[in-house]
C-alpha cells in the first residue's frame, strides 16, 4: 500500500505536549473543527502573542543570507511583527497590559541585536514550511516541526541546533522538544547533528549549550507515546483524566460560547479570546 500523507498521522513537540497534558485538550486542539465554520479552534493570550513575535523576527532573518541578516534592524523588524499581535489578536484586552508585553519583547530583541553571536554566523535551512519525515511507515505516522536555527558549523561541516526560548524559564530536563528536534534535523537534512543550545532571551546573552539525547533512545520513547494518540483517535478516546482541568477548560469555555472570537489566521483556524484569563498577570506567564 503507497505512502499517503494526507492519511497519516502527523505528530509534533505541541501535539505530544497537549496528549500528555491532557487528551480532551489535544482533541480540541489537533482535531476538532467548528461545525458553523469547519475550522480549528486557537486561543491567544499575551504569552503566546510575544513569543510569536519574537519567534516572526527570527524566522524572518533565518531565510536570508548571513550579509543581509541585520541590514535592517531587528527593532524595525519586530516592530512590524508586532503589528500582528495588537490589541484583542495579540489577547489584549488593555493598552497597559500591551505595552508592557511589547516592551518585554523589544529588550530581548535589543539582546539579541547586541549579541547576535549565531545570527552573523552561516545557517542552514531545511526546505519546505514545515520540516518533516515518516517516523514510521509501518505505523503511518509523521513526524513535524520547525527548528529555530541550525548554525553550521564550517570546522566539521556540522550543525547546532538552536531554540531561542521567550520563557524566563529553564526547559524541562523531561521535555521532549529537544529529542523531537534532533531527529527531524537528523533525518531532514544531511549534516550531522554535532550540538544544541537553548537561548534564553530573557536573560542571557548567548545560549546555553545542553546535552545532546540518544537517538535510539529518543527514537522509541516518541514512538510509544505516537503509537497511543494513533490508538486514542482510532478509538475516539480523548476525556480528560480530571473531568476537566487547566488545560482543556479554556477550549471548553470555546465550546460553550465564553469566548470571544477575533479573527481567522493563515492557517485558516479561527482565534479566540477568553475575556477572563487573556490579562492575567502573574510572574507564571513569563
Amino acid at each position: 500500500m503507497p505512502l499517503d500523507k494526507y492519511n497519516a498521522i502527523w505528530i509534533s513537540h505541541s501535539s505530544i505536549s497537549d496528549f500528555l497534558q491532557c487528551r480532551r485538550a489535544y482533541f480540541l486542539k489537533n482535531i476538532y473543527r467548528d461545525p458553523k465554520t469547519n475550522h480549528k479552534i486557537k486561543i491567544m493570550s499575551p504569552p503566546l502573542a510575544l513569543g510569536a513575535a519574537v519567534h516572526n523576527v527570527i524566522d524572518e532573518i533565518s531565510m536570508l543570507p548571513v550579509a543581509q541578516r541585520i541590514t535592517m534592524s531587528l527593532m524595525d523588524r519586530f516592530d512590524s511583527a508586532w503589528k500582528n499581535f495588537e490589541g484583542k489578536r495579540g489577547g489584549f484586552l488593555n493598552k497597559d497590559t500591551e505595552s508592557r508585553f511589547k516592551e518585554k519583547g523589544r529588550e530581548m530583541i535589543h539582546r539579541v541585536a547586541k549579541n547576535p553571536g549565531p545570527i552573523v554566523k552561516k545557517a542552514v535551512k531545511i526546505k519546505g514550511d514545515l520540516p518533516h519525515y515518516w517516523f514510521s511507515e509501518e505505523d503511518n505516522i509523521i513526524l513535524c516541526g520547525k527548528i529555530d536555527w541550525l548554525e553550521y558549523l564550517e570546522d566539521d561541516d556540522s550543525v547546532n541546533i538552536i531554540d531561542f526560548k521567550t520563557s524566563k524559564y529553564d526547559e524541562s530536563p523531561e521535555s521532549l522538544q529537544l529529542p523531537i528536534y534532533y531527529l527531524l534535523v537528523k533525518n531532514c537534512q544531511t549534516r550531522p547533528v554535532t550540538g544544541a543550545s537553548y537561548w534564553y532571551l530573557q536573560r542571557n546573552d548567548e545560549p546555553t549549550s545542553v546535552k545532546l539525547p540518544d537517538e535510539y533512545g529518543s527514537y522509541e520513547k516518541i514512538l510509544d507515546i505516537a503509537r497511543e494518540i494513533k490508538a486514542a483517535r482510532q478509538l475516539e478516546k480523548f476525556e480528560c483524566a480530571q473531568g476537566g482541568c487547566q488545560y482543556c477548560k479554556p477550549y471548553e469555555a470555546i465550546l460553550k460560547g465564553e469566548s470571544e472570537f477575533v479573527y481567522v489566521d493563515s492557517f485558516n483556524s479561527d482565534i479566540h479570546i477568553i475575556p477572563q484569563t487573556s490579562n492575567e498577570d502573574s510572574s507564571e506567564i513569563l
